[in-house]
């Protein structure tokens, strides 16, 4: 079992910092910048180049190499050694390692990019912090809610020395700003709830049975790392991550994989920290091995100081809320999300937005869109705005870092802790307790294997 933190978390909000766009990223040179280990000479000198180690090589990872390829990579790791040759064809000057853990104690490394399994990436992310490295980690950033809760408290007592950022890249569209601005400057009235959804669907028996021992290529032990055992099946490894992370010991299904996208919608309007309460509602025949496919999950947030209490429904696998109008078809838009305020409504995906003024009083006079030089600017490449945040002194300046990050990543872990438990739970974010069910706190954890620890 892993070294879970003894202290409850401080849940008071912070600035809202990760907003900070940084404007014209890409002329980080001009300046002196932070950068551990090195000296700094012209931003186009091999001085001003993170050390990086590459943990996960290929796949997910390739999306990295344009960026890498602007950086040093000093590290290549994984577990699979096809995966890993790919990854040193790209970096030849690096060093291999089939092991993350002895990865990170390679010599020089400034900062880590991971693209594991999700079961590992809170493992990674707090044996990189307690490294001083600064991180990037795929989404989820955990799958339970102490996994989150834990990686969080770390960062926060080093957040003004290490740039963090979570692979919900999506959140770098332009809409996401849009979306930001009109609900702030009331282009719907008062907010007063929202909706999320996604409709993919993949369900599983259970866990898969014995086959014999794995390829020679693939070490599935460290694979398994802090994962109970498991028999190696070629099935997990039929596809990409859709053909594991169902499963409890591997994952959190929809919740952590589109999820962690989708919910990005919302939860960067709505400033939000921990839900109070928690119901999740599924008429699926409950399967111990499999997180569910059919899920509606609503999630109550305090107010703050520019909204009243709110609540947020996630639907996955088919539940759907309820349209606005006859004339729209939600189920047109596969991931998306609704805002619903006392003059109107917003619906959203990715990349686009309608609003819709609805009732007697929505003739939009009280809307007052920013002036131009007010609008947010973009944020411009995700990955390069967490490479620019590790050298220019400004770590918490990305999107998605591990407070925003694990404090969405956390609410998800509850619902399906709601959704196990079977009733209604009310939550203490301060103490991470549940409150009114004793029981249901072992859904907030999980089993480890005997010799892996978070605290590396």
């Amino acid at each position: 079992m892993n070294n879970l933190p003894s202290k409850p978390s401080n849940m008071k909000m912070t600035p809202l910092s990760r907003r900070k766009f940084i404007a014209g990223a890409a002329a980080t040179g001009a300046g002196l910048m932070f950068l551990p280990r090195t000296r700094l000479f012209g931003a186009n000198a091999p001085s001003n180049r993170l050390n990086i180690a590459l943990i996960g090589a290929a796949k997910r990872a390739s999306a990295h190499y344009g960026t890498l390829k602007d950086e040093n990579v000093i590290a290549v790791c994984d577990v699979d050694k096809n995966h890993l040759a790919k990854g040193m064809a790209q970096f030849p000057q690096a060093k291999a390692y089939e092991d993350w853990r002895k990865a990170l104690d390679h010599p020089g490394i400034d900062a880590v990019l991971c693209c594991t399994p999700d079961h590992t990436h809170a493992f990674i992310a707090n044996w990189a912090l307690n490294r001083n490295y600064h991180i990037y980690m795929e989404k989820p950033l955990a799958i339970t809610v102490q996994e989150a809760r834990t990686v969080r408290d770390h960062w926060l007592g080093k957040k003004n020395k290490l740039a963090t950022q979570v692979g919900m890249q999506r959140h770098a569209e332009p809409n996401f700003n849009r979306l930001r601005e009109l609900i702030h400057d009331g282009a719907i009235g008062q907010l007063r709830e929202v909706h999320a959804w996604g409709n993919r669907k993949f369900p599983k028996p259970g866990y898969l049975p014995a086959t014999g021992p794995a390829p020679a290529h693939l070490n599935f032990d460290l694979w398994l790392g802090p994962s109970p055992e498991h028999p190696y099946n070629p099935g997990y490894f039929a596809s990409d991550c859709l053909s594991w992370n169902m499963y409890w010991d591997f994952g959190i299904g929809q919740m952590g994989d589109m999820g962690s996208h989708t919910m990005d919608i919302v939860w960067n309007v709505i400033d939000a920290g921990l839900p109070t309460s928690i119901k999740s509602e599924s008429p699926e025949t409950f399967n111990p091995d499999v997180t569910p496919v059919f899920l509606t999950t609503s999630f109550m947030f305090p107010a703050n100081t520019w909204r009243d209490k709110i609540r947020v429904t996630w639907h996955q696998g088919g539940s759907m809320p309820k349209s606005p109008s006859d004339w729209i078809d939600l189920n047109k838009i596969s991931h998306g999300a609704l805002f619903k305020g006392d003059k109107g409504f917003i619906v959203a995906d990715f990349t686009s937005r309608l609003l819709i003024p609805f009732g007697g009083k929505a003739d939009l006079t009280y809307f007052h869109p920013r002036e131009e030089d007010k609008v947010l600017p973009d944020l411009g490449n995700f990955q390069k705005q967490w490479t620019s945040a590790c050298k220019n002194g400004k770590p918490d300046d990305t999107a998605c870092n591990f407070e925003y990050s694990a404090n969405m990543i956390e609410s998800m872990c509850l619902g399906l802790a709601a959704f196990r438990a079977k009733e209604e739970l009310q939550y203490d974010g301060a103490a991470g307790r549940i409150t009114n069910n004793e029981a249901a706190n072992q859904f907030l954890t999980k089993p480890y294997r005997s010799g892996w620890t978070m605290n590396g």
